[in-house]
């Protein structure tokens, strides 16, 4: 009766095994699962930069358009079409087309008709993007590309 009390006290070897089987069964599973993962990467998928504003008929010559979602002023001239970015270089506010130039509500910077600082605490002028025509006549805004104030598109 000793023998038999002795063995229920300890636990049988096969126990043992299966245990130790199904551990190291489990860490292979997450291995492969994390190698797996690992292959995988981490992307934030973005919207694209480069969008389409539009028909040059639906801006007048001599009209600037607020393109709120691009943050940026699209100018019709007699030259062609620009666009100017909204974006104030000192932190980031929108600015307010004035005249014949643009003001910064939040900090003063005010800057020419061609994004240059005039004066106020900008440290660069405003950025110049990139336009282009599409094959369907439509203009294509490339907020991606930065162009020269010289820049323009003829529609």
């Amino acid at each position: 009766m000793a023998e038999g009390a002795q063995d229920e006290q300890e636990p049988p070897r096969r126990h043992f095994f299966v245990t130790g089987c199904i551990a190291i069964a489990v860490a292979s599973v997450g291995f492969v699962a994390s190698t797996f993962r690992f292959l995988v990467p981490n992307v934030l998928y973005e919207p694209s930069r480069r969008v389409t504003v539009g028909s040059p008929d639906q801006y007048p010559p001599g009209l600037v358009t607020f393109l709120p979602d691009q943050r940026c002023f699209l100018f019709h001239g007699a030259d062609g079409f620009y666009a100017i970015s909204s974006v104030c270089t000192h932190l980031g506010c929108n600015v307010k087309h004035e005249g014949r130039g643009f003001a910064c509500p939040c900090h003063g910077s005010r800057f020419d008709e061609n994004g240059r600082v005039v004066q106020g605490p900008a440290p660069a002028p405003l950025a110049w993007y990139s336009l282009a025509l599409s094959p369907r006549g439509e203009l294509v805004l490339d907020l991606d590309r930065l162009v020269g104030p010289d820049f323009r598109v003829r529609a």
